[in-house]
C-alpha cells in the first residue's frame, strides 16, 4: 500500500493524537541534576558561561536539592569546589571528611534522605593544584595506579558521608574495580557505582571548568577517549561492567548519540548520558539571541538522548525540564 491509501499525517493531526502515539517520552525521574557547591560561599554565585546555573553555598544547595525533589527529579550529582588554598598535588580535600564535597553530601542527605538518588563525583580534578584527575608521576603524566589508591579511599569517604551512588569519572584503567573492592571491604556493598565508561576528551567542557574553578593547564587526552574512537568505548564499557559497574555513562551526550545507541544494543545494564556544560551553554546562548525556541530546544535535546538509548540523563536543566514535562503530560 502507498499514497493515497497510506497517510501518515493522520497520526499527526492534533496534539492529543501526537501524544498518544509518541514513541519516546522523557520522564522527570530519569533526569539527574548536577550541582556545584563552593567552599566558603554564603550566597549562590552565578556561572557566567552557564546562564541560570550557579555555584551554591551549603544553604542554597539544600534548597536546590529540595526543589529538584519536589519537581520529581530522579537524582542529584554533587561537585565540590574547594578554595585554592585547599588544593594540593594529591587532592587531599577530596578524601577529607570535612572537605567541601563530603560535607555537601551529608547536607543533601540530611535534606532529602532517600527521596532521590544522591550521587557524588569521584574524581580528584577539582581538588588538585594541577587540575588533573589523578596524581602526577615525575614526568608529569598521570600515574594511573597511584591514583587508583586515592580513588578507593575517596569512594569510601563519599559512601561514609551518605552517597547512594559514586560516579567514577577520572577514566583511569581499573578505577571501577578498585572502588568496588574498597566499598565492599568497608561494608558499603549497597553503594552503587556510576561508571563514566566512555568519557571523551572533547571541546564541550569549557563552561564546566569555570564552574569548578579548574586549575588545569593543558588537556586530558592521555586518559580520556579520543573523539574519533567508537570501538574503544565498547571495550571500556565491557571492562567497567566486568569490574562491577551498576550503571555506565557516555559523556558528552549529543555529540556521541551513536555511542549511546551502540552501547544500548550491547549491554543490559542502565545507560546514562551527560548533557555537558557546552551543550547547555550553546542552547542558552542561541535562545538569548532569539535564534531558537529555548523550551522546545531543551526538550528536543533531551528527547534525542533518550531516543538514542539513554535511560538516565544528567542535565543542568533537570529541575526545569521536569516541571515542563509534568505540565506537558
Amino acid at each position: 500500500m502507498s499514497y493515497p491509501d497510506v497517510r501518515l499525517r493522520r497520526l499527526r493531526r492534533s496534539a492529543a493524537i501526537r501524544r498518544l502515539v509518541e514513541e519516546t517520552r522523557v520522564a522527570p525521574a530519569e533526569l539527574v541534576l548536577p550541582l556545584f557547591v563552593k567552599e566558603g560561599l554564603t550566597e549562590p554565585r552565578a556561572i557566567s558561561s552557564m546562564p541560570g546555573a550557579v555555584q551554591h553555598s551549603r544553604e542554597s544547595l539544600r534548597k536546590a536539592a529540595h526543589e529538584a525533589v519536589r519537581a520529581g527529579v530522579g537524582g542529584l550529582m554533587l561537585y565540590g569546589v574547594p578554595t585554592d588554598d585547599h588544593k594540593d598535588e594529591t587532592g587531599s580535600q577530596g578524601l577529607a571528611p570535612d572537605g567541601i564535597l563530603n560535607v555537601a553530601i551529608s547536607d543533601v542527605i540530611a535534606e532529602v534522605g532517600d527521596s532521590t538518588v544522591v550521587m557524588s563525583d569521584l574524581c580528584l580534578d577539582e581538588f588538585t593544584s594541577h587540575g588533573h584527575c589523578g596524581v602526577l608521576a615525575d614526568d608529569g603524566s598521570v600515574d594511573n595506579d597511584a591514583t587508583l589508591a586515592l580513588y578507593a579511599r575517596m569512594g569510601v569517604a563519599q559512601a561514609t558521608a551518605g552517597a547512594h551512588m559514586v560516579g567514577t569519572s577520572g577514566m583511569m584503567d581499573g578505577q571501577v574495580g578498585a572502588v568496588r573492592k574498597a566499598l565492599d571491604a568497608a561494608n558499603f556493598q549497597d553503594t552503587s557505582i556510576l561508571a563514566y565508561a566512555a568519557k571523551y576528551a572533547g571541546a564541550f567542557y569549557g563552561p564546566f571548568r569555570e564552574a569548578v574553578e579548574s586549575s588545569l593547564q593543558g588537556d586530558r587526552r592521555q586518559y580520556q577517549q579520543d573523539p574519533g574512537n567508537a570501538r574503544e568505548a565498547l571495550r571500556e564499557t565491557d571492562l567497567d561492567i566486568a569490574e562491577g559497574a551498576d550503571v555506565v555513562m557516555v559523556k558528552p551526550a549529543m555529540p556521541y548519540l551513536d555511542i549511546i545507541t551502540r552501547l544500548r544494543d550491547r549491554v543490559d545494564i542502565p545507560i546514562a548520558a551527560y548533557q555537558v556544560s557546552g551543550e547547555y551553554a550553546m542552547i542558552e546562548a542561541a535562545a538569548a539571541n532569539n535564534w531558537i525556541d529555548r523550551e522546545r530546544a531543551i526538550l528536543e535535546s533531551l528527547t534525542s538522548i533518550k531516543r538514542a538509548g539513554a535511560q538516565i540523563i544528567l542535565t543542568y536543566w533537570a529541575t526545569e525540564a521536569a516541571q515542563l514535562l509534568r505540565a506537558r503530560y
